[in-house]
């Protein structure tokens, strides 16, 4: 599958390294009282930061990443994408993470990449870094409208799915569009809220 692949609806705009800060601040919005994310931060300039820095150094330059005006917004990476940090990328999160969360936030945040990245599947996979939905738009079917194109492309070229849910509550939403648990939970050190790997098989169509 590739972004040839997928057609988006009229009310959805592909995003790209111009657009870094938009997709990067609605997602720290939607996540700002993720379980996952308050763990490893402990404060919303954390969950912030993070998410500025995965949308202007990863997704937006080699993922597939849209929006949805200024309420939501989907990043991506595709089969065969490159999600991983570099060592810059490492330098990027930890310094001002230091100074924002402390030295904790910066060992929980190394930890959990490390546990994300054993777990990863070596299979070809569409990866679903993150949906969001502004605090303020969400309980009106945006996130639906979000996460189907991308479904729908992964129907038709038989692509699996994957993603890493940080939130129980949004357990039911995965499973609905498809999503299986695949595993256990994700636990990166003792104490630390479920992240939890599920998997979706394409349709047929």
């Amino acid at each position: 599958m590739t972004a040839d692949d997928i057609v988006l609806s009229d009310s959805l705009s592909r995003a790209g390294p111009d657009d870094a800060r938009l997709l990067g601040d609605i997602t720290a919005d939607a996540f700002r009282h993720d379980p996952f994310n308050a763990w490893l931060f402990g404060n919303f300039a954390g969950i912030e930061h993070l998410f500025r820095l995965q949308a202007r150094r990863i997704y937006s330059q080699r993922g597939y990443c849209y929006t949805s005006g200024t309420d939501g917004a989907c990043m991506w990476m595709m089969p065969g994408g490159d999600a991983s940090f570099s060592t810059m990328d490492y330098a990027a999160f930890a310094i001002p993470t230091l100074f924002k969360c402390g030295a904790g936030a910066v060992r929980r945040g190394i930890r959990t990449g490390e546990a994300m990245e054993t777990r990863h599947p070596n299979f070809e996979h569409a990866y679903l870094f993150s949906i969001a939905v502004r605090q303020s738009a969400q309980g009106k079917g945006l996130g639906r409208k979000l996460i189907q194109p991308v479904l729908d492309a992964c129907d038709h070229t038989g692509t699996i799915a994957y993603l890493e849910n940080s939130n129980p509550a949004n357990r039911g939403f995965y499973a609905s569009c498809g999503f299986e648990e695949m595993g256990g939970p994700i636990i990166p050190e003792e104490g630390a809220p479920p992240l939890v790997p599920m998997v979706r098989q394409p349709r047929t169509i």
